[in-house]
């Protein structure tokens, strides 16, 4: 309670751009700096003995039909980005298993579930890019995944129901010379990864990718994020077993289909 009396007396004359509450004014250097109570924030976390560290750098490489990254997508990514999302750095590369070849001045692409998988693969490299902010194109990306439409009717619906404006915009990439360009660099960063993927869903830690890393972000990404994080670890990393999460889009994922035994879609 000091602390925050505290606060609230070096908070006099603030930005009135701060509408959170004091509770939250050091929960993240971004919060800190726009209630300018940064330098407070930083001795009470010293004198707390309490760290900021770097967040946790995690990155997909998926592609948009495939069954196995659906599955990560409900089960285990967006319960953790929704929970983690403070403390992680979270890369989309929609690409997998797919191949390109150059023909002109354009590249053509040929994915492993078919050519409408290389339509929801650039859609959704296309909303990352004009969306750019990843708390707003994620429930995007996670509405397409988790429908069974084709991808042009599920980033219509998914536009509607995550309140996207862009997605004309959106579209029009897509369908043209900028969504490819921008989906031939989705293929360069899959065909830089070392080791070289072997299936997807393909998941790096820090830039890092082992079967260790693999097998543990599919089995409890929660958990995987939470032990590698460094800092001062968020209360739910310190429960054994996470709440479930009860929103809106639960019915959402229930309506998913099965897709059958667990197994990688492989090269």
């Amino acid at each position: 309670m000091k602390f925050i009396a505290a606060l609230l007396v070096a908070f006099v004359g603030a930005s009135s751009a701060c509408d959170f509450p004091p509770s939250l004014w050091c929960s993240s250097k971004e919060i800190s700096k726009l209630c300018k109570v940064e330098e407070h924030c930083r001795e009470h976390l010293a004198s707390s003995g309490l760290t900021n560290a770097a967040p946790v750098n995690f990155a997909l490489y998926y592609e948009s039909l495939c069954p196995d990254c659906k599955l990560f997508f409900q089960h285990q990514l967006t319960e953790t980005f929704h929970t983690l999302g403070s403390i992680m750095n979270l890369t989309l590369i929609p690409y997998g298993n797919a191949e390109e070849r150059k023909r002109g001045d354009k590249y053509v692409f040929t994915c492993q579930h078919g050519e409408q998988e290389c339509v929801g693969n650039v859609i959704e490299t296309c909303a990352i890019h004009l969306l750019k902010d990843i708390k707003v194109y994620f429930p995007f990306i996670t509405c397409m995944e988790a429908s069974s439409t084709d991808p042009k009717e599920a980033a219509k619906q998914c536009a509607t129901k995550t309140k996207i404006t862009q997605l004309n915009a959106i579209m029009k990439c897509a369908d043209g010379p900028q969504g490819n360009q921008l989906e031939h660099q989705m293929a360069m960063k899959t065909d830089a990864l070392q080791p070289a993927h072997q299936y997807v869903p393909w998941v790096t830690l820090n830039g890092v990718h082992t079967e260790k890393i693999q097998n543990e972000a599919e089995k409890n990404l929660l958990k995987l994020i939470c032990d590698t994080y460094k800092g001062t670890k968020p209360a739910i990393c310190k429960t054994e077993e996470p709440k479930k999460r009860c929103t809106k889009e639960s019915w959402f994922f229930a309506s998913l289909p099965s897709f059958g035994k667990r197994t990688h879609d492989v090269l």
